[in-house]
């Protein structure tokens, strides 16, 4: 409602109320006339007096106060609180049911004599049908926080007070109760409203906290100090991961309605695991994880677990106390489509899947394979990688197959086993396979199905065993529907495929850059840390990159390089001419990236980004994240420190 709309309006939207039964639009609020509407609907006119009964036995009000033991308990101390704040101001504090009766109020011994005047005082009904335009009726018509101001009342009685509600909410979002403050008009304040709407925020996170005590909470705030705050999110999730309550913080924070609760996994709003969270509340019980939504929104996760619930949590803690950090886990910075590449190929690790990695050159195919190979079982066996593009066509065959002791004119004197053979029990890897003849195909289509290979000379076959990575930047399926690539060994090598993304369309850019310059910093064996000047930084991120890592990594190890002595910020001045040129011949980076956004011109920003991606893809586990830095534990808690909350 608007407490400062006038009274001549006031008094001209009442009058063509009365003279036509409708409430002109323009003239007050809209919820306003809607009150007004359903007022005069009720039969109540604005001269008039209230319905209903003002003081109902006392055996009707101890029955509704007997069936809202939890609201009355939950609600008093903060009710007590918010008298202290209105205490000289005349004014008089309510809490009411659902259906509007008030069952427990605080009052100015001032404003006392008025407010029982009229019967603003516990036992009496203030809904909407009873006495029209009022703040608690009007806040349970319209499911909102309203606030009514003198002549905004529908029953003219009823103009010496200005009141403002706002409805209190359970954890599933059912209606509970309004609270409210009621006092003279001539003291009303504008922030009555806020106060209200706050103390009411209270009472619903003390109700969810004790209604939830069998799940598991979350806490929930986008900056670390915010946890414990009225204004965090509050969720409470059953052991299986489904959300069971919320308070309407959390909701907006997690884009949910009241009527997801109940039936929306937690892994659907939080890019994270609950044995994950359980895992880190078990180790770091008072530190928040960081987390992010699928929108990619940043948020500070804190868990709590009473007794009660921590019954059937503690078996899932304990299993995953230290979760183990694979190849692949090490490789993650936190970009989400890297993440569900790895993600799709460690399911298949173990298993006789043959996994086809795509993306454009650079992009770190190669290094994805030898990851997923140190992630399974065959991590001890040998890892074979052969570039199909690489080798010469006279020579692929042999190579790969092997020969015998003279197979032919050149042939090694004492033969050679052949890559394939050297994977045996580990992994072989074909980078380039579109670019393999197809002849060889054939071959090799033979020896995936008849695991054996036959070198060249040979009249027998050798048993083989290993695992199948083949790696390409061509799109195979095309190239085999073309005829350019056999079909039948297309389907054979692509049990699995996984699409890598290119570097310009991670998410990760800062915290990728970090930890290649922790990289070079030790191959040139520099001593310190080796940082990025901001702006250039934001350049780099912004640069559409065609050589994807394999490009990234070659000009910081040429700027790392070109730095002189007691330097230690990449610059500039450190690159090289052409790449100075391209960067800046391309628009500069928008000022206004958002906060998810790896882009930005503050240098603290950034370092905050690159270590919120750091803990997010090591799951909170800070010597996990200081690796993947390339900075020391001690180094990393100390940059947490010194950051200012976001």
């Amino acid at each position: 409602m608007r407490p400062n709309t006038s009274p001549v309006a006031l008094r001209q939207a009442r009058q063509q109320l009365l003279d036509s039964g409708q409430c002109p639009s323009g003239l007050v609020d809209e919820r306003l006339a809607r009150s007004w509407s359903r007022s005069m609907t009720a039969g109540l006119l604005p001269t008039g007096r209230p319905q209903g009964i003002d003081h109902p036995s006392s055996g009707t009000l101890r029955q509704v106060l007997a069936s809202n033991p939890e609201l009355l308990a939950h609600s008093r101390p903060v009710m007590e609180y918010l008298f202290e704040q209105v205490r000289h101001s005349q004014s008089v504090v309510v809490l009411a049911d659902r259906r509007g009766m008030l069952m427990h109020t605080l009052g100015d011994p001032h404003f006392v004599d008025k407010a029982e005047r009229v019967a603003l005082t516990s036992g009496a009904s203030w809904h909407e049908d009873h006495r029209g335009t009022n703040a608690i009726g009007t806040a349970l018509a319209e499911g909102c926080a309203v606030q009514v101001h003198g002549g905004e009342h529908y029953l003219e009685r009823n103009g010496f007070l200005t009141c403002a509600a706002s409805p209190i909410l359970s954890a599933t979002g059912e209606l509970l109760g309004v609270l409210d403050i009621s006092g003279d008009c001539r003291n009303g304040h504008a922030h009555t409203l806020g106060l209200v709407s706050t103390a009411a925020r209270m009472i619903e996170n003390r109700l969810l906290a004790a209604t939830c005590k069998r799940n598991i909470r979350l806490h929930l705030h986008s900056a670390p100090e915010g946890i414990g705050s009225v204004a965090e999110g509050i969720v409470a999730v059953s052991g299986d991961g489904w959300i069971v309550g919320a308070n309407r913080m959390a909701l907006a924070q997690l884009g949910l309605r009241a009527g997801d609760v109940g039936a929306t996994l937690l892994e659907r709003v939080l890019q994270v695991r609950l044995d994950d969270l359980l895992s880190h509340h078990a180790r770091r019980p008072q530190q928040p994880l960081a987390v992010r939504t699928p929108g990619g929104a940043l948020l500070f996760v804190q868990v709590q677990v009473d007794a009660a619930a921590w019954v059937a949590a503690p078996a899932r803690a304990s299993a995953a106390v230290v979760p183990a950090q694979d190849a692949l886990a090490q490789l993650d910075t936190g970009d989400a489509r890297w993440r569900s590449a790895a993600d799709k190929a460690r399911r298949v690790v173990g298993k006789p899947i043959a996994v086809l990695v795509q993306g454009e050159s650079g992009v770190g195919k190669e290094v994805f394979a030898r990851a997923l190979h140190a992630s399974g079982p065959r991590r001890d066996a040998p890892f074979v990688a052969i570039n199909c593009a690489a080798i010469p066509e006279h020579l692929i065959e042999s190579e790969l197959f092997g020969h015998v002791a003279g197979a032919f004119t050149g042939a090694r004197r004492e033969g050679h086993l052949g890559r394939l053979r050297e994977a045996h029990g580990g992994t072989l890897f074909l980078d380039e396979i579109g670019d393999m003849p197809l002849a060889l195909q054939t071959r090799l289509l033979r020896v995936l199905q008849e695991r054996s290979v036959t070198p060249v000379g040979a009249s027998k076959a050798v048993p083989v065993d290993f695992a199948l990575v083949c790696a390409t930047h061509q799109q195979l399926q095309q190239a085999a529907e073309l005829g350019r690539f056999r079909q039948d060994l297309y389907y054979r090598i692509n049990g699995l495929t996984v699409q890598l993304p290119a570097l310009r369309e991670r998410s990760d850019f800062v915290a990728l850059a970090q930890r290649l310059l922790a990289d070079l910093a030790t191959e040139q064996g520099l001593g310190f840390e080796v940082q990025v000047a901001p702006d250039l930084l934001a350049r780099l991120a912004a640069h559409a990159w065609p050589g994807n890592l394999r490009q990234l990594a070659n000009v910081l190890r040429t700027a790392c390089a070109m730095l002189a002595d007691g330097e230690d910020t990449l610059g500039w001045e450190h690159l090289p001419d052409d790449l100075v040129q391209a960067l800046t011949a391309a628009p500069a980076p928008a000022q206004n990236e958002t906060a998810a956004s790896p882009v930005s011109l503050n240098l603290q920003q950034l370092s905050r980004a690159a270590i919120d991606q750091a803990l997010q893809a090591a799951r909170g586990n800070v010597s996990q994240a200081a690796r993947q830095l390339g900075i020391s534990r001690q180094t990393l808690y100390r940059k947490l420190g010194a950051q200012s909350p976001r």
